[in-house]
């Protein structure tokens, strides 16, 4: 059974936490180099739009793909007119003086969901924690605004530190916190999340771990212990699911993502299968009702 008729069935409407759209001539890519040549060239809805009719994802969010404000622009104006796309989160310079200006500024449109700092880029491991950032966040806090927190398992300790000064920002940990699935869950993986996931207000994506094991196809096996522990820490309720698209051609394409996740969540409820596939996402992101 195909994943569009087993979610037709199931009558899940999915959404997709976790994808990404950029224009090469918009010049400002720096990680984007033509040595990438599955991902060095345009992804824009067009291309997306099969892959969601297909795998039943009635919406996404949008998340930066590089270190700057002007891409919020090009996010937001693409929400405009793809009614899929029902949030976004952007990049801005939360070190500048004016960053609450900047925030109440994109707040103004209705898709602005949060931001990403690109914490796995940055040297210092503690930076996150500058006591000048803290008005930034309670800016974030008070707006409903969200973080989403792009990390390895060296930065969880901080990230938890975050949280617990923080108890009513919403966080979510992208990408499992990006584990290496060529071998075991590491200790400082597994107990990193296990720690943050006392936070409440700490959730996690279901997304990103193709790319984060050996190429070539991935048996459902070297994920399973990966989703295993996340569910076991931070449970079905604040598990959600994205794609990562179009990273995810590095090592494999949106169906195969999504028939794992199926494999994955075979055992689990059909409410659960729901809190994962779309229900959490809908509610850490403030998402309206639509199928």
């Amino acid at each position: 059974m195909s994943a569009a008729k087993d979610s037709t069935r199931t009558g899940i409407s999915r959404v997709d936490s976790h994808q990404h759209f950029w224009q090469l001539s918009r010049g400002d890519y720096n990680w984007l180099k033509p040595e990438l040549t599955l991902l060095y060239k345009d992804f824009l809805p067009k291309q997306l739009e099969r892959e969601l009719y297909e795998n039943n994802v009635s919406q996404t969010i949008l998340v930066q793909a590089e270190a700057s404000e002007d891409e919020i622009y090009f996010m937001l104006a693409i929400a405009e007119i793809n009614k899929f796309v029902a949030g976004v989160v952007g990049w801005v310079d939360i070190e500048a003086s004016n960053v609450l200006g900047k925030l109440a500024h994109f707040c103004e449109s209705k898709y602005f969901k949060g931001i990403r700092p690109m914490l796995q880029d940055i040297d210092d491991v503690n930076w996150i924690l500058k006591d000048e950032f803290i008005p930034m966040f309670e800016f974030m806090t008070k707006n409903q605004l969200t973080f989403d927190a792009l990390i390895r398992d060296i930065h969880t300790s901080n990230i938890q530190i975050l949280a617990q000064r923080h108890p009513d920002l919403s966080i979510v940990i992208n990408h499992c916190a990006k584990p290496n699935l060529s071998k075991e869950p590491s200790d400082l993986w597994k107990n990193g999340l296990s720690n943050i996931a006392a936070c409440k207000n700490v959730y996690v994506k279901l997304s990103g771990l193709l790319t984060e094991a050996p190429k070539g196809p991935v048996d459902v096996e070297v994920i399973q212990p990966y989703f295993d522990h996340i569910i076991d820490v931070f449970s079905a309720d604040r598990v959600m699911w994205g794609s990562d698209w179009p990273v995810i051609k590095l090592n494999g394409d949106y169906d195969t993502w999504v028939s794992l996740t199926q494999s994955l969540l075979k055992n689990h409820s059909f409410k659960d299968k729901r809190k994962i596939w779309a229900g959490n996402a809908r509610q850490f992101y403030n998402l309206p009702l639509y199928s």
